[in-house]
């Protein structure tokens, strides 16, 4: 069991059936984004922006409908959650952005289907990455300290641009695929498999899903154990990822031609998951209430967009 001062537990409703339900809204979410956003057509940046506020408002409706039913303190435990991954998420952009160019994906269309699919294998494998997790802390409290420890080594690392530089063809699971599998060297539309005479062929596109969804990991080993630090309901953090991920696509074609302009996002991601790392490192001293976790992140964000922007117009200013 947990300590004392560790969260509060939850007297949740939640059982298999409820389990059903969620699984069930997670892939409508995903067959509608799929199938609906940018079909037959590239979205304009209002388009976009109207999708990601979309998916915003879904994941704040889901809140509020878990807040009726099970509870303020479940609810808020969802919203910090869900905040904290939708906030880390914007780093994966910039990593989609590099392994996009590095394999040279051609076309939004062939991008937007490639994001589609490696997010839904991402969610998957968080969901693996939840469970053992949420074992883990159940089994050993000590878990608590080597998950603080691991997110203050991260941010440290973050703050210090060490994990800058994306290499994807390093990744294990890219070797594997292509020592496996018989892949083009150039892609066909917006095909993962294609035919070269008469044989069924993987395209580039099939390499660039597998790096993206396990390039994900990388991100689950930061993510995850900063939600635990907020909930250890693995049906809300679970929720929370879900609801942060699926529209990421959207939230992609947004951003990511402004993305030099946020020159303090890595600064302010530093932060908060130090601000995480300490929380979890003082779980047998004090328990930091959720609505002081909501506060530093809606906080360090704000300041965040807020400096970046100032530098941005000091920037061009300069320029002109």
């Amino acid at each position: 069991m947990f300590a004392a001062s560790s969260a509060p537990e939850l007297n949740l409703d939640i059982n298999l059936a409820t389990w059903g339900i969620l699984a069930g809204v997670i892939v409508v979410m995903a067959v509608f984004d799929l199938v609906i956003y940018a079909r037959g057509h590239v979205p304009s940046v209002r388009e976009n922006t109207i999708w990601s506020v979309g998916w915003i408002a879904v994941a704040l409706i889901f809140g509020a409908v878990f807040w009726a039913w099970q509870g303020g303190e479940a609810g808020s435990q969802f919203y910090a959650g869900y905040l904290l991954e939708r906030s880390l998420s914007l780093d994966n952009i910039f990593v989609f952005a590099v392994i996009l160019s590095y394999f040279a994906v051609p076309g939004q269309h062939a991008q937007a289907k490639v994001l589609a699919w490696g997010i839904i294998l991402a969610l998957l494998l968080r969901l693996v990455f939840i469970i053992l997790g949420a074992a883990l802390l159940d089994a050993f409290h000590i878990t608590f300290y080597f998950f603080g420890a691991l997110l203050l080594y991260t941010a440290w690392k973050l703050a210090r641009h060490d994990d800058a530089e994306v290499e994807p063809e390093h990744n294990p699971a890219l070797k594997f695929i292509r020592s496996r599998v018989k892949m083009t060297d150039e892609y066909d539309g917006e095909k993962v498999w294609t035919r070269v005479n008469g044989k069924r062929i993987a395209t580039p596109l099939l390499a660039v899903f597998v790096v993206i969804a396990t390039t994900d990991i990388i991100f689950a080993v930061d993510s995850i154990p900063a939600i635990f630090a907020v909930t250890q309901e693995p049906f809300i953090v679970f929720a929370a990822n879900a609801f942060a991920l699926i529209g990421l696509r959207a939230l992609y074609f947004l951003l990511v031609g402004l993305m030099d302009k946020f020159i303090y996002l890595t600064q302010g991601l530093s932060f908060i998951l130090a601000f995480i790392g300490v929380k979890m490192l003082l779980v047998d001293i004090w328990h930091v209430p959720i609505w002081l976790s909501l506060s530093v992140i809606v906080v360090t964000l704000a300041l965040t967009a807020l400096l970046s922007m100032r530098a941005d117009r000091k920037k061009s200013a300069s320029a002109a």
